[in-house]
C-alpha cells in the first residue's frame, strides 16, 4: 500500500512544517540625514557645522569616530578642515538597528596673494609658486636678441600679476627673457 502524497512531502521536508515560526525579518535600519553642508562643498573657513537628522531620534551619532549629541533627532558638530578636499564621515546606531552612514566631502580653498616675482630667475619663481600651493606656468618671451646676450633670463611679467589674491591651486603664467 502506498502512502498518500502528503505524508511523503511533510516526512521529507524536516523544518518545512506549519508549526515553524516564520524567520524574523531583519532589524530596522537607522535613517541618517546630513542636512548641510551639501557633498562637494567648497568652503573658505577652516571649520564646517555639520548639520543633520536621524531615527529614530534616540539614535547615537559619531561624526569623525567623536560622540555627538542628539536631541530631538536632530545633532550638529563643528568639524575641522584641511586644505584640499577633506571626507567627513558620519555614523549612526541605535541598539539592534542596522546603522547608516554618510560621507560627505567638502573642498577648502585658501586664498593665496601671488607673490612679486620680477627679476627672479624661472627656477627660483617655479620655487616660491610652489611652496604657495600655486601652479607655474613658465613662458618663454623676448626676442630673437635673446638669444646673442650673454645674461641670464629673469621673470618680467606674471599673470595674474603680484598682489592678486587667488584660489590655492591656480596656475600663475609666469613670462622670462633676457631683456624686460
Amino acid at each position: 500500500m502506498y502512502a498518500p502524497i502528503s505524508l511523503v512531502i511533510a516526512l521529507a521536508a524536516p523544518g518545512c512544517s506549519a508549526d515553524s515560526p516564520p524567520a524574523p525579518p531583519p532589524p530596522e535600519r537607522v535613517r541618517l540625514n546630513v542636512t548641510a553642508p551639501a557633498d562637494n562643498a567648497i568652503v573658505r573657513d577652516d571649520t564646517i557645522r555639520l548639520t543633520g537628522r536621524v531615527t529614530p531620534s534616540t539614535a547615537e551619532v559619531r561624526v569623525l569616530g567623536d560622540d555627538v549629541p542628539v536631541q530631538n533627532g536632530s545633532f550638529e558638530a563643528t568639524v575641522p578642515l584641511d586644505v584640499g578636499t577633506n571626507v567627513v564621515d558620519v555614523l549612526a546606531s541605535q541598539g539592534r538597528r542596522r546603522p547608516a552612514m554618510a560621507a560627505i566631502r567638502i573642498t577648502r580653498q585658501e586664498q593665496v596673494r601671488v607673490p612679486d616675482l620680477i627679476g627672479l630667475s624661472a627656477d627660483e619663481a617655479r620655487d616660491q609658486l610652489a611652496e604657495l600651493g600655486l601652479r607655474p606656468r613658465i613662458e618663454e618671451g623676448g626676442s630673437i636678441l635673446d638669444d646673442l646676450l650673454p645674461v641670464d633670463t629673469t621673470v618680467c611679467s606674471t599673470s595674474p600679476d603680484a598682489g592678486t589674491e587667488v584660489d590655492g591651486g591656480t596656475e600663475v603664467e609666469v613670462v622670462v627673457s633676457k631683456l624686460c
